[in-house]
């Protein structure tokens, strides 16, 4: 009998997402290779990249990406839905992967967005990848939305952290998930990313910064506690893992994947994008653990 259908589901995670380069990487090696691709915000910038031909400019990005070299790609606003616009870090996606479109990649993607006026889960499968690409990233609060089709798009993970579902509907008869909250519910490293936020963020011109400026006042309500309560960054990054986590395991129990791969990064932050190179080997890690149940779902399933 031919090999099954392999579609993997590359979840949501934001930083964490660096796991997603080790896991294909590792794949690869192994000699499983995707027949579709489906991706869910960090995932489908991944997913996308991978599918485009360039893991390797992402990797390398990724790699030599640090602290304060992320805040030259955060281009803060004070006005709008958001606290980023997200030009530079569009900017940067489209000139890596240029005018592709999603029809011309080499086996079918899909990127999950939720439609920011009905709730809807949104899959971009068609038009230009950057775009769909970016509309599934589009964390709310933090990044703009995005507007395909006549519908602004955001994070795909308020509806499917973990697309197995979308997988499935494609056709796949093996699904590889890839969950990166699997063991970080109650464990988020919020305040490790609110420090990397404020102790790195570029200088800035002090004439305008008097006490009631408008970036002082916008500084101090995002990122300052009172007493024990938590800053409203704390609030907004320990929401969206609770989003993740509970959406996850609703989901998951529904539609399971045939095979998990769980990278282990309870102890990163969100926005700890700088760490890159453990986050890319403990997705290969991942992979190792899970090898014995991916074997064993492809010879049942061939």
């Amino acid at each position: 009998m031919p090999a099954p259908k392999i579609g993997i589901a590359l979840g949501s995670g934001v930083a964490r997402g660096w796991a997603h380069i080790g896991v294909l990487r590792r794949l690869e090696k192994e000699g499983i290779k995707p027949d579709l691709i489906c991706g869910t915000s960090i995932g489908a910038v991944v997913g996308g990249i991978y599918l485009a031909g360039e893991l390797d400019a992402l990797e390398d990005w990724a790699r030599n990406l640090g602290k304060i070299n992320l805040f030259r790609f955060l281009d803060l606003r004070l006005s709008g839905g958001s606290l980023i616009s997200g030009r530079k870090l569009f900017r940067i996606i489209d000139d890596a992967i240029g005018d592709i479109q999603i029809e011309d990649l080499p086996i079918p993607f899909a990127a999950i967005t939720t439609e920011l006026g009905t709730g809807h889960e949104i899959w971009v499968r068609h038009g230009h990848l950057g775009n769909a690409i970016n509309a599934s990233y589009a964390l709310p609060g933090l990044f703009a939305p995005k507007e395909i089709d006549n519908r602004w798009l955001i994070d795909g993970a308020l509806t499917n952290p973990v697309p197995v579902s979308v997988c499935r509907a494609l056709g796949a008869r093996l699904v590889i998930a890839v969950n990166l909250n699997a063991d970080v519910f109650g464990m988020t490293n919020v305040g490790e990313d609110e420090e990397t936020l404020q102790e790195n963020a570029p200088p800035m011109d002090h004439s305008i910064l008097t006490p009631m400026s408008p970036l002082n006042l916008m500084k101090h309500k995002f990122f300052d506690k009172a007493g024990s309560e938590p800053s409203m960054f704390g609030v907004m990054m320990s929401s969206l893992n609770i989003v993740q986590d509970r959406l996850s395991r609703s989901r998951l129990a529904g539609d399971p994947p045939d095979v998990t791969i769980a990278p282990r990064l309870a102890h990163r932050g969100l926005l700890e994008f700088d760490k890159a190179a453990e986050m890319i080997q403990e997705g290969e890690n991942a992979v190792e653990r899970s090898l014995p149940f991916l074997q064993h779902a492809l010879k049942v399933l061939s």
